[in-house]
């Protein structure tokens, strides 16, 4: 009786099983990997830049650094809102 790929004569037999199961796990791997990162917002270039790049965020991102103070920073997304559209009264973005 042959066994798996010829083992008794001096064939692979059963390991050439293992090399396909391998490739398996590293394109898994992979996959999971990429999706993880994707996930986490690390993403490559099919990322939108937009959303970053909007004048109601660059607002929010100065008043959290200090360059603003809170009734300036009030003050000017009243404006921006009224420009760009509603982000309602719960601030930036």
């Amino acid at each position: 009786m042959q066994t798996l790929a010829h083992f008794g004569d001096g064939g692979p037999g059963p390991w050439i099983l293992f090399f396909p199961v391998i490739w398996a796990l590293v394109i898994a791997g992979g996959i999971t990997l990429l999706r993880r990162t994707v996930r986490r917002g690390r993403g490559g270039p099919w990322r939108p830049a937009a959303a970053d790049d909007s004048p109601i965020t660059v607002l929010g991102h100065r008043f959290a650094s200090g360059e603003i103070d809170e009734d300036e920073y009030w003050r000017r997304l009243s404006v921006l809102d009224e420009r760009f559209g509603g982000t309602g009264k719960g601030g930036a973005a």
